[in-house]
C-alpha cells in the first residue's frame, strides 16, 4: 500500500510499535510506517480523487486503500476484507485441506481489525472524515480505540464525532414532528451500551443490528460473524467500543422507536477491558449485558455494573454449541436471585434465536424510549473517560484552537447582523454600493460614454471610506490564527470554526418555531411575486433569506401592495449587513401549506412576521464570510496596508493547496476582487515552482437545492462551502494538484473545481435583481470553465424553470465571450421534470457546441455520454437514509465521463493564465456586454424550444439519409466486388447523389427554421442573433451528414470487397484443408497411428502459410512507410541521448546499393591511436565488421520471418529491430563510438524500408481481411483439428464395423455354399460318385491298377479310412484347377457386397446432412441385410460404446462405402491368388468330402462274415449285398479259424472252398446269398487274380499275423 505523505508534521509523533500481535496486523496491512507518522487527509485525497474504477484488492496490503476508496464512494462493501487471491480457486490447487485452512488464516483479516488499523494509523482530521462517511454508510464508528501498544490505555475519540451531523423527526409532542438537526457529539441523547461476559451462544452484534434496523433489514451496522471475514479471529480490535445511531423519521410504518438514541458496543470479553466497562456503565443511560459465564469474577463485575448503571438488562446466553443449554446461576441461585434484579431485567437467550432475542430487547427499548432514559452527551462521556484513565484525543493544541474560535465569536449571540456590522464591516453596504458603481462605470466604457462626475465622486468617497478601515478584533485573531506555524493547530482552528458556526446554526434552527418558519418562508415567497417595478435603491444587498422550496414566480398576487409596503418600511434594515438564514422548510410541509398563504392576514401581520423573521435568524454566518473579509482587507487596503496584509495572498495560496476553498466571486454583492485573486495565483505559481501552470477548470452549476458542494465532495473528496442551508451566494474554487502519474496522461498540472452556490435562492431583494445576480454568477462561472457539469435536482420545485432559464441564458452569453465548455449533465433523479430539463439543456448545449469550430470532440462527447443519472444521498443527508446501492457505480461512471471530457477539452487554458481569463470574463459580465442582457431570461425558454425543435429536424434528416443509404447499399452489393472500374464509377455517382440529397434536406430545414423564427415573437426580435447560429449549425450539419454518408458509402463498398475477399479466402482455405485432411486421414488409416494435436497444428500451419503466400491480396495505393520508420528511429536516438546524429536521418528511406562498411570515424581518436602501432587498426575494424555482419544476418532472418506472416507492416517491427541491434552491440565489447551504432541502425532501417514496403503494399487494402483472418485463425485451426478428429473417428469406427461385422459376414456368405458346389462338380465329373456300388467298384479297380499291397491292406483292414482318403484325393485333384473356385468366390463376393451397399444406401434416407448416432443406423443396416438379403448378421459386436458416436451420417456412409470397396478389392485380389487347397478347404463351412461321402457310403452295413461293405444304391433297401465279398485266406482272424493258404489251394477252382460267404442268409437274413449274385464268379476271379498278383505280399502279411498271434 502506498500513501502519499505530505510535509505537514503530526501534532504528536509516535514511537515505533513493539513486536506484538498488533504490530503484526499493521505490518500485514502495510501500515507499519504510520506508527511513527500518521496518515492524513491529503493522502486519501490522492487515493479517492483520481479513482475511476473499483478494483478488487489483490493482497492484504491493498485493503486500507480499498477501504478508504470505497468509503469515500459510500459503498456498502467498504469494510470487506476479501482479496483476489482468496477468491481465486486455482491458487489453492494441490494443497491439503489443512494447508488451505492455514493459508486462509494467514491471508485473511477480520473487518474490525481493518477498521481499527486504519483509525490507529490516521490523524485526527482524517478520523473525522472517515467517521462522517461511515455514518453516511450506516456503519458503526469507533468511540474508544484500543492502543496499538497494549500497555497503554485506550483513546476516547471525541473530535471525529464532532463532525457528524444528523437529522431526525421525533414523535414527541414537544418537537411537534419538525426536523431536528444536531451535532451528535454535543446533542444529549440516550446511550444504551452493550457488553458481553464470557462466551455467548448468540451473536451480540447481530442482535444489535436487528434492534437498530429490524429483522427484515439486511443492513449490517455492526460487523458480526455472519459477514465475510467476520469468522476470522480478532487480534487488534478487542477492547474497541463502537457506536451506532438510531434516528427516527416520523414515519409510523418505518420507525421502530419514537426518539433517537445511541447504541455502543464493546468488542471482546468485558472482563478483560474493565476501564471501558466502567466508562460505559457510568456514562450510559442503560446497559445490556450478554452473560455467557457466571463465575466469581463475573459476579463481582455484574454487581459493580448494577451499582454504576442507571438501568441494567441481563441476557442469559450461557452455553455454546455442543453444550447442553442450562440456566446460568451461582451456588444454586439464578442470575436474578444472585443480583437481586427484577424479573423483567433478565432475559433468556441461550435457547432462543437471534431474531427472538432481538425482538424481546426491542420491546423493552420501546417502553424506555424516549421518556425513561436520561440523555447524555458524548462530550460529557469524554470527561468521564479522562477521569477513569482513558486518553482523550483532543490535545492541548486542539483546546487552544477551540479557545481561539470562541474568542473570535464573542458577540455572535447578540445576532449575526450585529456581529457582521462590528467584526466584518467591509462586506457591508459600501462594498455592495462600490460593486454597483463599478458596473455602471463599465457599462459607460462599453457604450463609450463619459462617466458622470457624480458617479466618479461617489466612488472616490466610498473608496476613501473603505481605505480608512482598521482591522477588527475578530479578524485580527482570525488572521493571526491562520498565520501560526503549527499547521495542526491551524487545521483544528478552521475545522472547529466551521463546526462551531454549524452548531450555532443548528441550535437556532431547532429553537425556531416551525409554524413561524413556514409562515416566514411563504411570506418571502409572496414578496418575490411582487411587481418588479420597485425602486432599485431598495435592493437589499446583504439580506439573503432562503426560501428553499418556494418558487420564484413572475406573476403578481393579491397582496402585492402589502408586500411593497412591508419592503418600504423595512428599508433601513435592508441597508445594513444581514447575512442571516431562516430554517429550511421541508418540501412536504411547504407544499401542504402552499395554498394557505396569508390571504387572511393583514399587511400589518405580514410586516410583523417578516421583521421578526429577519431579527430571529442569527444562524446564517459561515466561515466563508471570514475569508471574504480577509480578501476584502487585501483588495481595499493592499496599496497602503501593513506587511501582514501583504502576506495574505501567500497565506491564501497555502490554504488553497491544503484544501481550503477560495471565493472567486462575492455573490451577495456580485463583485470579484481581481487584485486579491491575481496575487493569490502569483503566489500559487511560486509555491509550485512553475512560471506557467497548466490548468483545467471543472465547474458545477445547479440550483441551490442540488447541493453542488456535496456533489463535488462525493466526486473528488474536496471540501467546499455548502450554501444550501444558508443564504450565502458565491462562486468558490478548490484546487487539486495532479499526481505525477496522472499529469502526463491528462496533460495538466492543476484541476480547478468551481462551485456556484445560491443559484435560484430567494433573497430580500426584487426578483429582477435576484435573477441578475444569478445570471452574473452563472455567466462568470461558465466563462471560466473547460468542462461544465450541470447539476439537475428534482427537489427544486417550481424554481426549476427559473434556474433553467438562467442556465440557458448564461450559456448563450458565454458563447458570446468566445469560449464554451464541454457540457455534461448530472441528473439526480429520473423524475419527469428532471429528465425533461436535462433533455432540453442537452439540446441547447449541442446547438452551441456544434457551432464552435474548435470543439471538434465536444459533439461526440455530448451525443454519447453527456447525461449521467446518479441517485446520490445529496438531497437528504439524514443519517437515517440509506445510500442507493448503485451510487458507487454511478459516481465512478460520472467521474470517468468528466475526466474524459477534461482530457478532450481544448488547450485554451494553456494559451493564457487563469487570471487573464478570469479578468476577461469578469469585464464582459460587469459591463453586461451581451446581446442578451443579464436581466433578460425570457429569451432562454424560446431558444431552448428552438434547440429541441432543431434536434428533431436533425433526426429527421439523418433518418432520411439512412433510408437513402439502404438503397445505395443495394446498388453496391449488386456490382461485382473486385471490379475496380465499375466500383469506382458507381461510388463516384453515389457520392454526388448523396451530396445533392443532403443539400436538398438542409434546404428544407432552412425553410422550417425561418418559419419558426418568424412565428415566435421573442425569437423574432432576436432573429439577427439566432438565425446566423441556426445557419451555422445547418452548415455544420450538412458537412457532417455529407461526410458521414461518404464514409458510410466507402465503408459499405470496402466491406463488400472485404466480404468477397473473405469468402474467397475461406473457399480456398477450405479446399486446401480438404486436400490435407484427406491425406492425413489416409495416413492415419494406413499407419494406424493417432496424430496428436500439436502435429495437427503443424499441419494446419503449413496449410495456412501456403494459403497466405498464394492468396491474391489487393495491393495498396502508394503509401511510403519510410516516414514512420524515421519517426521510430528518431525517438530511439532521443531516448539514448544521440540527438547529435539527427541530420543523418535524412537518408532513411533512400535506396542503398552498398553493404555496410566499418570506417575510421566509428572509432575514437584514442582507440585508433592505441591500435595504430599494433596492426594499423585492422583487427579492430575486423571485429567491428564481424559484429555488424552478425547483426545483419539476424536482421535477414527477422525480416524473412515478419514477411512470412499474414500481417501488414507495423511500427513495432522497427522497435524490435532497434532493440535487436542494441542487444547485439551489448554482447560484444568494442571500443566504438556512437556513430557506429547510428550508422548501423540507419543502414538496417533503410533495408527494412525496402523489405517491409513490399509487405505493406501487398496487404495495404486488405487490412480488414487481415484483421479478420488473424482473429479467426485459431477458429480455423480448431475447426481443422475437429474435422480431422471426426473424420478419423468415422474412419476408425467404419473400419471396425467392416472388420468386425461385414468382413466375417462376407466370408461366411462366400464359403457357406461353396463346399456343396464343389462336391456337385465332382459328382457330375466323376462317375464313381454316382452310387455306393459304383464307388466300391471304382475302388476295386483302382486297387488292381495300383498294384500295391499297402492299398489292399488299407482297404481290407481300414475300409472307412481308405474310402475317406480316396474321396479327399479326388477333391484335392479336382481343386488343383482353381479357376472354377475363383469364379465361384468372385461371383458370391460381388453379390454380397452389392447387397451390403444397397442396405447402407437405404439408411441415408431421413438421416442425410444431420448429426446422428451411428449405432442405431448400423443396427438398421444389419436388419436390412437380414430381411432383404436373408443374410444372418452377428450383431453382438455392436454392443458397447465403440460404435456409438455422433457424426454426420453422410460422411460416415462415405467412409463406410469406401472401406467396403477397399475390402471388395482386397478380397477379390486374395481370391485371384494361388492358394493351398487345404487352406481353401479349411475355410469352407461344409466340406465337399463330407457331401461326397454321404453319396457313396450307402447304408454303411458290412457283411457279417467277410466285412465287405453293402453297396446297394437304394437307400431304403432291406436286403444288403456287396459287389465283391472277400475270399477265405485274406479275412481277418476273428472271422475264420487260422489257416494256411497255399498256392495249391488258390489254384483250386472250388468256389465253395474259396468263398466263406456261401449261404450267407443262413447267417444273416438281411443279406442276399452270394451264390445268387450274378457277379459272384467275377468277384471270385477278381480275388484270385489279386492273390496271384500279390501272393508273396499276402503270404508275408499272413505269416506276420500268425507270428503275432
Amino acid at each position: 500500500m502506498s500513501f502519499k505523505l505530505t510535509k505537514r508534521p503530526s501534532s504528536k509523533k509516535k514511537r515505533p510499535l513493539k513486536d506484538n500481535a498488533q504490530a503484526e496486523i499493521l505490518h500485514k496491512l502495510g501500515l507499519e510506517a504510520y506508527s511513527t507518522r500518521q496518515l492524513d487527509s491529503a493522502s486519501v485525497l490522492n487515493i479517492n480523487a483520481w479513482t475511476l474504477e473499483d478494483k478488487q484488492p489483490l493482497e492484504l496490503k491493498d485493503l486500507p486503500n480499498t477501504f478508504l476508496r470505497r468509503l469515500w464512494l459510500l459503498s456498502e462493501d467498504a469494510r470487506s476484507t476479501c482479496c483476489q487471491t482468496q477468491l481465486d480457486p486455482f491458487n489453492e490447487d494441490g494443497k491439503l485441506p489443512e494447508e488451505k485452512l492455514s493459508s486462509l488464516e494467514e491471508n485473511a483479516i477480520n473487518p474490525l481489525d481493518l477498521v481499527t488499523s486504519v483509525f490507529i494509523s490516521a490523524d485526527t482530521f482524517l478520523q473525522q472524515e472517515i467517521t462522517v462517511r461511515m455514518m453516511q454508510c450506516k456503519f458503526a464508528v469507533p468511540l474508544v480505540l484500543p492502543n496499538a501498544d497494549p500497555e497503554k490505555p485506550s483513546q476516547f475519540l471525541l473530535w471525529p464525532l464532532r463532525g457528524v451531523l444528523g437529522q431526525w423527526r421525533s414523535h414527541s409532542l414537544v418537537t411537534n414532528g419538525r426536523v431536528q438537526n444536531g451535532n451528535l457529539a454535543s446533542t444529549p441523547l440516550p446511550i444504551i451500551s452493550c457488553i458481553k461476559l464470557g462466551r455467548c451462544s448468540v451473536s451480540k452484534s447481530q442482535v444489535l443490528n436487528y434492534v437498530l434496523t429490524g429483522p427484515k433489514s439486511s443492513k449490517n451496522i455492526f460487523i458480526h460473524k455472519g459477514m465475510d471475514g467476520g469468522q476470522v479471529p480478532r487480534r487488534l480490535s478487542n477492547g474497541l467500543v463502537e457506536i451506532g445511531w438510531y434516528l427516527p423519521t416520523e414515519d409510523v410504518d418505518r420507525d421502530i422507536y419514537q426518539a433517537p438514541f445511541v447504541i455502543s458496543n464493546l468488542r471482546g470479553d468485558a472482563s478483560h477491558h474493565e476501564r471501558c466497562l466502567k466508562l460505559l456503565c457510568q456514562a450510559s443511560s442503560a446497559v445490556i449485558i450478554f452473560c455467557g459465564d457466571f463465575k466469581e469474577k463475573e459476579k463481582q463485575l455484574l454487581e459493580s455494573c448494577k451499582a454504576m448503571a442507571s438501568k441494567l438488562i441481563l441476557i442469559d446466553v450461557y452455553g455454546t454449541e455442543g453444550e447442553e443449554n442450562t440456566t446460568m446461576g451461582y451456588d444454586g441461585q439464578s442470575l436474578q436471585e444472585c443480583l437481586w434484579l427484577p424479573k423483567e431485567s433478565v432475559l433468556p437467550g441461550s435457547t432462543l434465536s437471534v431474531e427472538k432475542v432481538a425482538n424481546n430487547l426491542c420491546e423493552i427499548l420501546k417502553s424506555w424510549v424516549p421518556d425513561n432514559l436520561k440523555p447524555v452527551t458524548l462530550e460529557a462521556a469524554a470527561k468521564l473517560a479522562l477521569d477513569i484513565g482513558l486518553n482523550v484525543d483532543e490535545s492541548p493544541v486542539c483546546k487552544k484552537a477551540m479557545a481561539t474560535v470562541e474568542e473570535i465569536l464573542k458577540g455572535l449571540d447578540e445576532g449575526s447582523v450585529e456581529f457582521q456590522q462590528k467584526q466584518l464591516p467591509l462586506q457591508g453596504h459600501l462594498w455592495h454600493k462600490l460593486a454597483e458603481l463599478d458596473k455602471e462605470e463599465s457599462k459607460h466604457r462599453k457604450s463609450e460614454k463619459e462617466t458622470e462626475p457624480q458617479l466618479q465622486e461617489e466612488k472616490k468617497d466610498i473608496l476613501a471610506e473603505l481605505k480608512r478601515y482598521k482591522m477588527t478584533p475578530a479578524m485580527k485573531i482570525f488572521i493571526d490564527a491562520l498565520f501560526t506555524k503549527d499547521k495542526i493547530q491551524r487545521t483544528y482552528f478552521l475545522t472547529w470554526l466551521k463546526l462551531r458556526l454549524q452548531l450555532q446554526q443548528t441550535e437556532k434552527l431547532n429553537s425556531f418555531p416551525e409554524s413561524q418558519t413556514e409562515k416566514t418562508e411563504q411570506l418571502e415567497n409572496l414578496k418575490h411575486e411582487a411587481d418588479n417595478s420597485v425602486d432599485s435603491d431598495s435592493f437589499c444587498t446583504d439580506s439573503e433569506e432562503e426560501t428553499e422550496e418556494q418558487p420564484v414566480n413572475n406573476e403578481g398576487s393579491d397582496i402585492v401592495q402589502c408586500i411593497k409596503t412591508t419592503q418600504e418600511e423595512e428599508q433601513p434594515l435592508h441597508n445594513t449587513e444581514n447575512t442571516t438564514q431562516h430554517l429550511e422548510s421541508t418540501p412536504e410541509l411547504s407544499r401542504s401549506n402552499e395554498e394557505q398563504l396569508y390571504l387572511e392576514d393583514s399587511c400589518e401581520d405580514a410586516k410583523a412576521l417578516y421583521s421578526q423573521s429577519l431579527e430571529s435568524k442569527t444562524y446564517n454566518l459561515g466561515i466563508e464570510h471570514f475569508f471574504r473579509e480577509m480578501g476584502l482587507i487585501f483588495e481595499l487596503t493592499h496599496t497602503s496596508g501593513s506587511q501582514n496584509v501583504l502576506r495574505l495572498p501567500k497565506l491564501a495560496a497555502d490554504l488553497l493547496l491544503h484544501g481550503v476553498p477560495l471565493e472567486l466571486m462575492d455573490g451577495d454583492a456580485s463583485n470579484v476582487p481581481i487584485c486579491w485573486l491575481g496575487s493569490i495565483f502569483a503566489e500559487l505559481n511560486h509555491f509550485l515552482h512553475q512560471e506557467k501552470l497548466r490548468t483545467r477548470v471543472l465547474t458545477i452549476l445547479g440550483n441551490h437545492h442540488a447541493r453542488n458542494a456535496v456533489v463535488l465532495s462525493g466526486l473528488f473528496g474536496v471540501e467546499l462551502q455548502e450554501g444550501w442551508k444558508r443564504t450565502n451566494r458565491g462562486v468558490y474554487m478548490a484546487v487539486l494538484s495532479l499526481p505525477d502519474d496522472c499529469r502526463k496522461d491528462l496533460d495538466y498540472d492543476l484541476l480547478l473545481l468551481i462551485d456556484v452556490e445560491g443559484l435560484g435562492l430567494a433573497s430580500g431583494g426584487i426578483e429582477t435583481d435576484m435573477l441578475s445576480h444569478d445570471n452574473m454568477m452563472a455567466t462568470f462561472a461558465i466563462g471560466l470553465s473547460d468542462v461544465l457539469l450541470q447539476n439537475i435536482s428534482p427537489h427544486a420545485g417550481k424554481e426549476i424553470e427559473t434556474t433553467f432559464k438562467v442556465m440557458v441564458s448564461s450559456l448563450l452569453r458565454s458563447k458570446e465571450c468566445g469560449v464554451f465548455p464541454i457540457c455534461n449533465l448530472l441528473v439526480q433523479d429520473e423524475g419527469l421534470d428532471a429528465v425533461l430539463q436535462a433533455s432540453q439543456l442537452r439540446h441547447v448545449c449541442k446547438m452551441l457546441q456544434t457551432e464552435d469550430k474548435e470543439n471538434v470532440n465536444n459533439l461526440y462527447a455530448l451525443n454519447t455520454s453527456s447525461t449521467t443519472f446518479v441517485k446520490g444521498p445529496w438531497p437528504n443527508m439524514s443519517l437515517s437514509e440509506t445510500v442507493d446501492k448503485q451510487y458507487t457505480n454511478d459516481v465512478l461512471k460520472l467521474k470517468e465521463t468528466l475526466f474524459g471530457a477534461l482530457k478532450r477539452c481544448s488547450t485554451k487554458s494553456e494559451e493564457s493564465d487563469f487570471i487573464g481569463r478570469l479578468s476577461k470574463v469578469w469585464d464582459a459580465v460587469k459591463s453586461d456586454s451581451f446581446s442578451i442582457s443579464l436581466q433578460n431570461i425570457n429569451m432562454a425558454l424560446g431558444f431552448s424550444l428552438l434547440c429541441t425543435e432543431f434536434s428533431q429536424w436533425e433526426d429527421g434528416l439523418l433518418e432520411s439519409m439512412e433510408s437513402w443509404l439502404m438503397g445505395a447499399t443495394t446498388k453496391i452489393i449488386a456490382t461485382k466486388a473486385l471490379d475496380g472500374t465499375a466500383q469506382d464509377a458507381l461510388l463516384s455517382e453515389l457520392k454526388k447523389e448523396a451530396q445533392e440529397e443532403v443539400k436538398s434536406e438542409v434546404h428544407k430545414l432552412k425553410s422550417k427554421a425561418e418559419s419558426y423564427l418568424m412565428s415566435e415573437e421573442n425569437l423574432k426580435m432576436n432573429s439577427e442573433t439566432f438565425m446566423p447560429m441556426l445557419l451555422s449549425n445547418m452548415s455544420k450539419l450538412q458537412e457532417r451528414a455529407s461526410e458521414e454518408v461518404m464514409q458510410k458509402l466507402e465503408t459499405i463498398n470496402e466491406s463488400h470487397c472485404s466480404l468477397t475477399q473473405i469468402e474467397k479466402f475461406e473457399t480456398s482455405l477450405e479446399r486446401e484443408q480438404e486436400f490435407k485432411l484427406v491425406a492425413l486421414v489416409e495416413t492415419s488409416k494406413s499407419t494406424n497411428i493417432l496424430l496428436q494435436d500439436h502435429e495437427l497444428e503443424e499441419e494446419f500451419e503449413s496449410v495456412w502459410k501456403k494459403m497466405c503466400s498464394s492468396f491474391d491480396f489487393r495491393p495498396s495505393e502508394s503509401d511510403d512507410i519510410s516516414s514512420s520508420v524515421a519517426d521510430v528511429l528518431r525517438q530511439n536516438l532521443i531516448s539514448r541521448g544521440l540527438q547529435k546524429h539527427m541530420e543523418k536521418l535524412n537518408v532513411v528511406g533512400q535506396k542503398q546499393t552498398s553493404n555496410f562498411q566499418v570506417c575510421d570515424e566509428h572509432f575514437g581518436y584514442r582507440s585508433r591511436l592505441k591500435h595504430m602501432l599494433e596492426d594499423n587498426n585492422k583487427q579492430q575494424k575486423l571485429d567491428a565488421q564481424k559484429t555488424a555482419n552478425k547483426i545483419i544476418e539476424e536482421y535477414n532472418k527477422f525480416s524473412a520471418n515478419k514477411c512470412s506472416l499474414a500481417a501488414d507492416f507495423s511500427e513495432s517491427y522497427i522497435t524490435e529491430l532497434l532493440e535487436m541491434i542494441e542487444n547485439g552491440l551489448r554482447e560484444k565489447s568494442l571500443e566504438i563510438r556512437s556513430a557506429f551504432e547510428v550508422d548501423l541502425k540507419i543502414h538496417l532501417c533503410n533495408a527494412a524500408c525496402q523489405d517491409f514496403q513490399k509487405l505493406h503494399d501487398r496487404f495495404g487494402k486488405d487490412k480488414e481481411l487481415l484483421t479478420y483472418i488473424s482473429e479467426t485463425k485459431n477458429k480455423y485451426a480448431a475447426e481443422f483439428i475437429y474435422q480431422f478428429r471426426k473424420r478419423d473417428q468415422c474412419q476408425r469406427v467404419a473400419q471396425a464395423f467392416i472388420s468386425m461385422v461385414i468382413k466375417p459376414l462376407v466370408l461366411a456368405y462366400i464359403n457357406q455354399p461353396l463346399g456343396i458346389q464343389i462336391a456337385k462338380e465332382i459328382e457330375n465329373k466323376a462317375k464313381q460318385f454316382q452310387s455306393p456300388h459304383a464307388f466300391h467298384q471304382s475302388i476295386l479297380e483302382d486297387l488292381i491298377n495300383e498294384d500295391c499291397f499297402e492299398s489292399f491292406e488299407q482297404y481290407l483292414l481300414f475300409y472307412e479310412d481308405y474310402r475317406r482318403t480316396k474321396i479327399n484325393d479326388t477333391v484335392v485333384a479336382h481343386l488343383a484347377d482353381i479357376t472354377s473356385l475363383r469364379k465361384l468366390k468372385q461371383q458370391r463376393l460381388g453379390e454380397v457386397v452389392g447387397q451390403i451397399a444397397a442396405a447402407v444406401s437405404q439408411t441415408t434416407e431421413g438421416a442425410s446432412g444431420v448429426l446422428s448416432d451411428t449405432k442405431p443406423l448400423l443396427e438398421r443396416v444389419c436388419l436390412i441385410l437380414e430381411k432383404d438379403a436373408n443374410i444372418n448378421v452377428e450383431k453382438e459386436s455392436l454392443n458397447g460404446p465403440l460404435f456409438s458416436i455422433t457424426t454426420d451420417w453422410d460422411c460416415f456412409v462415405k467412409c463406410l462405402l469406401e472401406l467396403l470397396a477397399t475390402m471388395h478389392l482386397g478380397l477379390s485380389q486374395t481370391f485371384n491368388q494361388n492358394v493351398d487347397v487345404l487352406e481353401v478347404l479349411n475355410d469352407l463351412s461344409i466340406l465337399p468330402q463330407d457331401h461326397l461321402l454321404q453319396i457313396v457310403r450307402g447304408c454303411d452295413k458290412r457283411c457279417p462274415l467277410c466285412k465287405a461293405p453293402c453297396d446297394k444304391v437304394e437307400l431304403d433297401h432291406e436286403i444288403h449285398s456287396s459287389l465283391l465279398h472277400r475270399p477265405k485266406g485274406i479275412l481277418p482272424r476273428d472271422i475264420c479259424s487260422p489257416f494256411h493258404l497255399s498256392s495249391s489251394e488258390t489254384s483250386k477252382d472250388s468256389h465253395a472252398e474259396f468263398m466263406i460267404c456261401k449261404n450267407l442268409p443262413l447267417q444273416d437274413t438281411n443279406w442276399s446269398d452270394v451264390s445268387d449274385d450274378l457277379n459272384s464268379q467275377k468277384a471270385n476271379n477278381y480275388w484270385r487274380y489279386c492273390l496271384c498278383l500279390l501272393f508273396m505280399s499276402f503270404t508275408i502279411a499272413l505269416l506276420n499275423i500268425e507270428i503275432t498271434l
